[in-house]
């Protein structure tokens, strides 16, 4: 390009950037140097220019990743050169910085939206110090100006909804209009949108790396600057607020914020919007072909859609929050009050109810929530709080305050975080009673909840300012419907009038019969929808609006629930007493309380997906599966010493889904206890310990078993094989010796079977062969075809045993079959089971021949002092019955074909997947970063399954090198759920991380 040549001294090429108004070019050397262009457009102001490069090249020796201006060849930082017309044109060269948009990045986690913000309060820091008055200019950019521009160009945008829209973001800006003067006002960048930020290569936590196009400079206010930053930040996001709230927090950790300046945050970020969106509609009109001005429209009109529901004081005091201020600072005089002031009220329900109140424990972990299956039934729910409350010789229960809840699963609160914490105290007593106020107020809502919910009438009073007392409200829910006829808002009622009656079930949303009592600092413009639940991210706020109502019931009530411990502080006080060898799921490790059928809730009522634990094969605290631990419990837990016919019924109802002549029953305690054992049994039949195992095989945690597992001894930490055990190929059809596609694949791995054992025979040794019917530390494998069959036989010839390892897979879980080996054609000569034998209860069983249980007969007695204990038998011969009755081995057919189609499927779009295999419900895809060469995607495998964690679903991975996927889910897993994990994992693998952009 010439210019370059003739005002720098140097020879590039040149591609022209988008730009708004100036002309902008990449510039590149021959040696790959690059440079940005600038040439600004005619009537650009050069000081204006110049304050520019000053700023830049000021915040580069600051350590503020930005462009710089570089000098000409005459020392200049800017120079003027005729246009085709001889008008004057400013031109200068700066520095170019590699990085991506943050536009153009997926995902925007609150880790990189936090580090955005430390980077623009790291150079307003600087921006502070600086006197530009040439930048103390008119804008349209400006957010000062931002008001009557919106206004000039309103008419442009066509649409009446849309004006309609704008009109509204005005009049929430008017109502700030007056606090506007006081604020701080500096030298701002002005321009932090998602184009002018950059970020670095992917990774799994990008860093920001610079920003960008310094030309909207300007002297305005300070809060301008984040909040614009803000703005852009909301785009795209499931939670708009929170995602602006990361971008404040860090921020303000930098640069600190006044409390003012907070409190116009929000009405500033939604005049940025609004700001954009009508000056594109005008600049669009005027260059209709302009696509660049056309790049942000859309996103900005969905974001002032979605933000309009948004109370703006919500969204201020979680702005608060994020900055570390009391998140509604009325709360704290309302909490202050009604401490000092419980003398005053008067009782919310007839005071003899109150004498002896008990105290419900509905924590997500609390005795008293039960089972979702309990709580979902009214009924039985109901009955079985009134009883507690009547064998206390009570009249009245207690729900607490600020408690997370498991309770608010209806479709109302699907999609995004759910709703958990409780923001009220509840008052169990039966419909019918009358609800009083406990201070003189004035009704100002009535309102009967009727939708889907029907969640019944609420009653809103407002107790007005008086001597020390601040304004606050009061909210009493799911009343009777009579109260609609004897209340109206305006209503001045006294304490201790009427308010209305407790309503029944069916005009409660289901619940036990009970009032909801809450007070509210701040009705945030809600009427008498205002929320009684809060999701967990957003609990300080919320309590914060909402102060703990205790003090409304008398003097002895503290119901606010106990602050449990944080994850970080669990965490510390577990390594205290456990050696790391002891290893934690997932970098953020998951706080778990609860668990029920296919899923997993931690301590704030989050569900997670658990498509990875294959113990609860029935689900999670199956209900029949606990009926029948506690009720054997109960009654009798000894030993097999003793006759009990649990014992004699188990091993019978077991043995029935085996082919003969698997009938001989050892009951243990645990799969490694099982494999330990059928050694010993192989052992006394064969002779010797001569061990034929499968490259990658785990068998169990003991010394022996660590001995015979090359998942172990060859991985960190192992010493290798011993000498009895001799390693044959991973018969892996998709990286192994031999693959798919190819001729006898199974019996060609089979021939390393028969070669071992050839080779023991010669020596006079009789092998013992132990495989599990399919892999899974090594990898998700399914055994190709024959491969079994052929190994059995070649190890029989040999005069060896056959032990099938089951503890993974049995119990129906491939679909086709109940038991792995079966997919094989092939009956082994002991089965080992474990782990979704008891669904979480310590269980395992060897079954074998009556040929091999007597050559055990050495004259030793075994015994387990827990092996088969009645409680133990009571819980294998529940699970075997819910697999029949719940047609779970059907349901891990039908939901594992659907599954397994959708992960194929997923393998046209996403280059990572190089393989899905598996059976029924156990499944796993293998990630590489070449299908060619296989080259294994391990750490993208990592990232894939914490994020899929931080969206809500359970995977593993496994294998060698740790890049498959492995999903194992409880066999109540539906279709619902494999729609879910194959979209959740479609979103997490189009990141740029693991789609390597």
């Amino acid at each position: 390009m010439e210019l370059a040549r003739e005002l720098y001294g140097i020879d590039v090429t040149a591609n022209e950037l988008p730009s708004e108004r100036d002309q902008n070019f990449l510039l590149t050397t021959a040696n790959g140097e690059k440079f940005v262009l600038k040439i600004a457009n005619l009537g650009a102001s050069p000081q204006v220019l110049a304050c520019q490069n000053e700023v830049m090249s000021r915040l580069a020796q600051e350590g503020i990743p930005c462009p710089h201006p570089l000098p000409t060849l005459r020392g200049q930082l800017m120079c003027e050169v005729p246009d085709e017309d001889g008008e004057p044109l400013f031109v200068r060269l700066v520095t170019f910085l590699p990085g991506t948009p943050l536009a153009l990045v997926k995902p925007h986690t609150p880790a990189i939206l936090r580090k955005i913000g430390r980077l623009f309060g790291s150079m307003d820091r600087v921006l502070a110090s600086l006197s530009c008055p040439a930048l103390a200019r008119e804008l349209q950019w400006d957010l000062q100006s931002a008001p009557s521009t919106i206004r000039r160009y309103k008419a442009d945008i066509r649409d009446a909804g849309r004006r309609s829209l704008i009109d509204g973001y005005l009049e929430l800006f008017d109502q700030v209009a007056d606090k506007l003067a006081a604020l701080r006002r500096m030298l701002i960048h002005n321009d932090g949108n998602d184009y002018n930020v950059l970020v670095g290569p992917p990774a799994w936590e990008r860093e920001v790396v610079g920003v960008l196009d310094f030309g909207d400079m300007v002297v305005s206010y300070a809060a301008a600057e984040p909040a614009v930053v803000a703005a852009y930040a909301m785009l795209g996001k499931d939670d708009p607020v929170g995602a602006a709230a990361e971008v404040i927090a860090g921020y303000h950790s930098v640069f600190p914020l006044r409390e003012e300046e907070v409190e116009v945050l929000f009405p500033l970020m939604c005049m940025r919007l609004c700001l954009s969106v009508c000056l594109e509609a005008h600049q669009r009109g005027l260059v209709p072909g302009n696509e660049y001005l056309s790049v942000s429209a859309q996103p900005a009109w969905d974001l002032l859609e979605r933000l309009k529901e948004v109370p703006p004081r919500l969204a201020e005091y979680r702005l608060r929050d994020a900055c570390g201020y009391a998140p509604c600072p009325q709360g704290e005089a309302v909490a202050k009050w009604l401490a000092e002031n419980r003398h005053q009220v008067g009782p919310v329900v007839a005071p003899e109810l109150m004498a002896n109140a008990v105290l419900f424990d509905f924590a997500v972990g609390g005795c008293d929530a039960g089972a979702p299956h309990l709580w979902q039934d009214v009924a039985a729910f109901s009955k079985a709080l009134f009883d507690k409350i009547a064998a206390r010789q009570g009249k009245v229960g207690l729900g607490r305050y600020a408690e997370a809840r498991p309770f608010y699963t209806s479709a109302l609160f699907a999609g995004g975080e759910p709703r958990t914490v409780h923001l009220g105290v509840d008052l169990f007593v039966p419909a019918g009673q009358p609800v009083l106020a406990p201070l003189e107020g004035t009704v100002v809502s009535v309102q009967d909840n009727a939708g889907p919910l029907n969640y019944g009438p609420t009653v809103i009073l407002q107790h007005e300012a008086k001597g020390q007392r601040p304004e606050f409200y009061t909210l009493y829910g799911h009343l009777s419907r009579k109260t609609l006829t004897s209340i109206k808002p305006g209503r001045r009622l006294k304490r201790g009038d009427t308010i209305g009656w407790v309503g029944e079930s069916s005009e409660n949303g289901g619940w036990p019969p009970h009032v909801h009592l809450q007070v509210i600092a701040d009705m945030l413009g809600y009427r008498g929808d205002f929320p009684g639940v809060a999701s967990p991210s957003q609990r300080a706020v919320w309590l914060s609006i909402c102060p703990d109502p205790s003090p409304l019931l008398g003097r002895s009530f503290d119901l606010a629930a106990t602050e449990e411990l944080s994850t970080r502080e669990l965490l510390a006080r577990r390594s205290k007493h456990f050696s790391p060898v002891l290893s934690v799921a997932y970098r953020r490790p998951l706080h778990l309380v609860r668990g029920y059928r296919q899923f997993l809730y931690d301590r704030d009522g989050i569900p997670y997906l658990d498509a990875v634990n294959n113990v609860p094969h029935v689900g999670h605290s199956h209900p029949k599966v606990v009926e029948a631990a506690c009720r054997q419990m109960a009654l009798l837990n000894t030993n097999t010493r003793y006759l009990y016919e649990e014992l004699v019924a188990y091993a019978e109802r077991l043995t029935a889904t085996l082919p003969e002549p698997l009938r001989i029953c050892f009951f243990v305690n645990s799969g490694s206890e099982a494999n330990e054992l059928a050694l010993r049994l192989a052992e006394a039949f064969t002779g010797g310990r001569e061990t034929i195992v499968v490259d990658g095989a785990y068998h169990g945690n003991t010394t022996s078993l660590i001995d015979i597992s090359p998942y172990k001894f060859n991985g960190p930490g192992g010493q290798g094989a011993p000498s009895y055990v001799h390693v044959v190929p991973t018969p892996d059809p998709y990286r192994g010796l031999y693959r798919q596609g190819q001729a006898h694949v199974g019996k060609n791995y089979a021939r390393h079977v028969q070669q071992a054992a050839d080779e023991l025979r010669a020596r006079g040794v009789r092998p013992i062969f132990i495989c599990e019917s399919l892999m899974g530390c090594a990898g998700q494998i399914v055994l190709p075809d024959g491969f079994l069959a052929e190994a059995y036989r070649a190890v029989r010839e040999a005069g060896g045993i056959c032990i099938a390892d089951e503890v993974q897979v049995g119990f129906g879980r491939v679909g086709t079959h109940f038991w792995g080996f079966q997919t094989q054609g092939v009956v082994p000569d002991i089965v080992t089971l474990g782990k979704p034998i008891g669904n979480g209860f310590p269980l395992g069983a060897v079954i074998t021949t009556p040929e091999v249980a007597a050559a055990f007969h050495s004259g030793m007695e075994y015994f387990s002092t827990f092996g088969g204990n009645p409680v133990a038998c009571a819980v294998g011969l529940a699970v075997l019955e819910v697999i029949g009755e719940e047609h779970l081995q059907e349901n891990a057919l039908r939901v594992g074909s659907k599954l397994k189609a959708g992960l194929t499927e997923l393998m046209a779009r996403h280059e990572l997947i190089g393989d899905v295999r598996g059976m029924g419900l156990f499944l796993g895809v293998e990630l590489v970063l070449d299908r060619e060469r296989l080259t294994p995607a391990t750490e993208q495998a990592a990232y894939v399954v914490e994020r899929m964690k931080e969206l809500g679903v359970l995977l593993g991975r496994d294998g060698p090198a740790a890049n498959v996927l492995k999903i194992k889910p409880p066999l109540v897993f539906s279709e619902a759920d494999a729609e879910r994990l194959v979209a959740t994992l479609d979103r997490v693998l189009d990141e740029d991380f693991v789609a390597g952009r």
